[in-house]
Order: C-alpha cells, then structure tokens, then sequence
C-alpha cells in the first residue's frame, strides 16, 4: 500500500505565494510521473502541473510562469511553488503519483487534497 501526504495549503492574499508539498511513501519500486491537479467548485479536475521520471514537466497554460514544480526523489517528494497567486487558483488541489510497485505493476494514487485559497 501507498500513501501520500500533502501540506501547505491555506489563505493567501492576491499576488501572495505559497509551497505545497506531496510526500509518497510504502511499496514503491519506482515512481514514473507526480503531479498536481486541482478541482474548484462547479468545475472539473484539472492538470496543474506535472513532472515525469525523465525529468520533464508540463504545466497548465493558466500557470506557466507563475507556479513551479520539483520533486526529490531521494524523499518521494514532490513541490509545487505557486507565486503570483491569483482569485482564479482558488481551489482544492491534489496531489498524483503514478508508480510501478515490485510485483511490476503499475498504479496511480491520489492524495486526500489542501484547499489553497486566494482572497484579499
């Protein structure tokens, strides 16, 4: 089994920047993609940010230049740094891992989400 721990999210003014951190931890014999996606009320879960194995990214047009994400694999971890924030990025967001277990498999897990809020 795996489990995924996310934190720092939380009530940020416009123009505000905020880290939030996505721990994976269990059976893993290798973790091929984490990301971030987000969910706001009435609308549909959206890719935010993601980061492959191969250590390529690929961001939402609505966050290119503002929002970064990393990942350290030594810890299973992954980041993402939102700056500039913006009312539009209120939201649940939600940490994904995609990952290959030792019997081979592979399997995508989600965290149980952190509600950043921008609002002045």
């Amino acid at each position: 089994q795996v489990q995924l721990v996310e934190s720092g999210g939380g009530l940020v003014q416009p123009g505000g920047s905020l880290r939030l951190s996505c721990a994976a931890s269990g059976s893993i014999f290798r973790i091929n993609v984490m990301g971030w996606y987000r969910q706001a009320p009435g609308k549909q879960r959206e890719l935010v940010a993601a980061d492959t194995s191969g250590g390529s990214t690929n961001y939402a047009d609505s966050v290119k230049g503002r929002f970064t994400i990393s990942r350290d694999n030594a810890k299973n971890t992954v980041y993402l740094q939102m700056n500039s924030l913006e009312p539009e990025d209120t939201a649940v967001y939600y940490c994904n891992v995609d990952l290959t277990g030792w019997d081979g498999y592979e399997y995508d897990y989600w965290g149980q989400g952190t509600q950043v809020t921008v609002s002045s």
